[in-house]
């Protein structure tokens, strides 16, 4: 399917945008089924608040509009739009009167291993460490360069995620998925006050866990915490809930409560 920028076909994009400039700006990854994009209001409200942080000037009633008609006629795949804050002249200082820039792509439905889900993924220990910037904690930010190194660190198939910690070594995320971990029938997630991306399905199992009467806490995660875990999982909007079984020397089985939250997060993509 062609891609859109600012509602129409196109292929080609202003060499003056910030977005490739200075990474001016933000993303979301919305699954999209049955020509519906899912999880929508969580991307929408998670973009809202990513450009008043930001100060981006985004017209989001034409962008909704145009989220759901792409999304229709995609039908079935993934769904990657990008906001930037549009075109700027040399220099870093931003211009208060630019309009954002909305640029939508579409892409087959994501396809990975079904042992994944089934049985477990291994993390792989990443060397690359996330830097504290509370400006920027949460946002789902268009400077990835921390990922797409960390992500460089493996290329083999026994590892399917790896495990990012923050600079003092504190537990955060996975490269491209958030992690919990269940210790005495409790739901643990990192706070992600410094650093990370509050992730639309993190929001949505912490909501349904406390729906459910599951103890949750958001709180600084350690290794050795990680260690004590009854269960451990990784999640995101696209592939839902993978269980975790194995990180360097540690290991966990799959637990019933993963299994639960990821029976629930698996009737979210398919509805």
């Amino acid at each position: 399917m062609d891609s859109w920028v600012d509602g129409q076909p196109a292929d080609a994009l202003s060499l003056k945008d910030r977005g490739l400039a200075y990474g001016d700006g933000l993303f979301e990854t919305i699954a999209v089924h049955n020509g519906a994009p899912v999880l929508l209001d969580r991307h929408l409200l998670r973009l809202v608040k990513g450009c008043q942080r930001l100060a981006i000037n985004l017209d989001h009633s034409a962008m909704r509009t145009e989220l759901l008609t792409y999304a229709q006629a995609l039908g079935e795949g993934v769904l990657k739009l990008i906001v930037t804050r549009g075109d700027g002249l040399r220099g870093y200082a931003p211009d208060p009167s630019a309009q954002a820039r909305r640029i939508m792509q579409g892409n087959p439905p994501a396809v990975y291993p079904a042992a994944n889900a089934e049985q477990g993924v291994r993390l792989f220990p990443c060397t690359t460490r996330l830097s504290k910037q509370p400006l920027l904690a949460g946002l789902k930010h268009l400077n990835r360069l921390e990922q797409v190194i960390a992500r460089s660190e493996w290329q083999d198939t026994e590892h399917a995620e790896g495990l990012m910690l923050d600079q003092v070594g504190r537990v955060i995320e996975g490269v491209f998925s958030n992690l919990f971990l269940v210790r005495d029938g409790a739901l643990i997630t990192a706070d992600l006050k410094r650093c990370g991306v509050a992730g639309v399905m993190r929001a949505e199992l912490l909501f349904q866990a406390e729906s459910l009467g599951i103890p949750t806490h958001i709180t600084d995660i350690t290794l050795e915490q990680l260690q004590w875990a009854d269960e451990v999982f990784v999640c995101n909007s696209v592939y839902g809930v993978w269980p975790v079984r194995a990180y360097a020397a540690l290991s966990w089985p799959v637990g019933p409560l993963t299994r639960k939250l990821q029976t629930i997060a698996r009737l979210l993509l398919d509805a």
